[in-house]
C-alpha cells in the first residue's frame, strides 16, 4: 500500500493492533484505513503510542498534545507558545510526558487532574519513560535528568556527559540508558551505578535508536549501515564491538526500526531506500530500491510482519516484511 501526501512525515507509528498511522508536517494524523483526524494548527513535531494502544500521541507547533484515534482528535494538554519536540507514553503506568522548553510536564491518562512539572536549566530535546513507566529520562544540555513521574517534589538523578544530548532509549530491562548526542557519537550509562560508556566512531549523526532481540541488541543510523551494538549480560556493550548491517558506500542510514521481541531489522536511508534484515541468518531483502527523498520514519508492526515508512517529499506506505529465514 502506498500513500502520497502534502506534507512530509513526522513518525510512523503502528498501534497494538498492528494498524499504522502516520504523522504529518501540516498537523494532521493519518490513518492507513483513510482516516484523517485535524490534530495541529501547524506541524505535528513528535509522535509516540496512546498508552492504551489505540490511536497516537502527537505534538505540535501550536504548543497542544493531541490523542488520535481515526477521524477523532482529542487535545490532552496545551502550552500556548511552546513547541512540543518530544512526547512519550507508558501503557504501564498510563502516564504521558512531553517536553515544552525547559519543562517537563507529565499527565495521567486516567485522571484529568494529575499533572506534574519539573523544570530544567536548559531546554529539553528528548523524553523516555524507563520500561516500567514509574521514572521518565530528559534528555538536555551537559547530560540526562532521571525524574519519579508521579512524586511532585524532588531532586533528579543527573547522569553527566559534556554536550547536547538528543535522542534516549532505555534497555527493555531499564539497566541501560543511551543518549545519542549532537556529535556524531552515543553515549549510555548503566543505571545501577551511572557507569558511563562511550559508543562512538559515527560518521554522521545518529538519529534513531531501536532495541530488539528481547533487549540483546540495539540498532542505531548514523553510518553507511545499521550500527548493531550488543546488550547480553550485565555489561551490555562496554569492551564489546559493534556490527554493522545493510552496509552501502553510496548512502547514509538515517532511520531504524525492529520490532521489540523479534530479530528483524529494518533501516531507511538519505537518498529513500528501505531494507529488512534478519540480524541472526544475516539475511537482507530490499524493500523500496528507487532513490528519492531521505526517510524521515520508519516503523515495524508489533509482530514484526509489516513495515510502515514515510520520506521528506511525502510519499508513504506499509509493506509486509518479505521472508528473511
Amino acid at each position: 500500500m502506498s500513500m502520497s501526501y502534502d506534507a512530509f512525515v513526522t513518525a510512523a507509528l503502528f498501534d497494538r493492533h498492528g494498524k499504522a498511522a502516520f504523522a504529518l508536517g501540516d498537523g494532521t494524523v493519518r490513518f492507513e484505513g483513510g482516516e484523517t483526524a485535524a490534530a495541529h494548527k501547524g506541524v505535528a513535531l513528535s509522535a509516540c503510542l496512546h498508552p492504551s494502544g489505540e490511536g497516537i500521541l502527537t505534538g505540535g507547533a501550536d504548543g497542544a498534545v493531541v490523542w488520535s484515534k481515526g477521524s477523532e482528535a482529542a487535545e490532552i494538554a496545551k502550552i500556548p507558545g511552546r513547541w512540543i519536540e518530544s512526547v512519550a507514553a507508558s501503557p504501564e503506568s498510563k502516564l504521558i510526558a512531553f517536553a515544552a522548553g525547559k519543562e517537563l510536564h507529565v499527565r495521567d491518562v486516567a485522571d484529568p487532574a494529575f499533572a506534574r512539572l519539573f523544570t530544567h536549566e536548559r531546554s529539553i530535546a528528548a523524553v523516555a519513560f524507563e520500561p516500567k513507566g514509574r521514572r521518565v529520562a530528559a534528555a538536555t544540555y551537559n547530560g540526562v535528568a532521571l525524574w519519579y513521574a508521579r512524586i511532585a517534589e524532588q531532586k533528579p538523578t543527573f547522569l553527566k556527559w559534556a554536550g547536547s544530548h538528543i535522542a534516549l532509549a532505555w534497555s527493555p530491562d531499564a539497566k541501560f540508558l543511551i543518549s545519542s548526542m549532537q556529535e556524531n557519537q552515543l553515549h549510555g550509562w548503566r543505571i545501577a551505578d551511572a557507569h558511563d560508556m562511550r559508543m562512538g566512531g559515527y560518521p554522521a549523526k545518529v538519529k534513531s535508536l531501536a532495541f530488539f532481540g528481547s533487549g540483546m541488541l540495539m540498532a542505531s543510523s548514523g553510518a553507511q549501515g545499521a550500527v548493531v551494538w550488543p546488550f547480553a549480560g550485565a555489561n551490555g556493550p562496554m569492551n564489546k564491538e559493534a556490527a554493522e548491517i545493510g552496509y552501502d558506500e553510496t548512502a547514509m542510514v538515517v532511520r531504524v526500526a525492529a520490532a521489540p521481541k523479534g530479530f528483524v531489522l529494518a533501516g531507511g536511508t538519505e537518498d529513500g531506500r528501505i531494507w529488512a534484515a534478519d540480524v541472526r541468518h544475516n539475511k537482507l531483502a530490499k524493500i523500496r530500491e528507487e532513490r528519492g527523498a531521505p526517510i524521515t520514519a520508519l516503523a515495524l508492526s508489533p509482530a514484526g510482519d509489516r513495515i510502515a515508512w514515510g520520506d521528506e517529499n511525502g510519499a508513504a506506505g506499509v509493506v509486509q516484511t518479505p521472508p528473511l529465514s
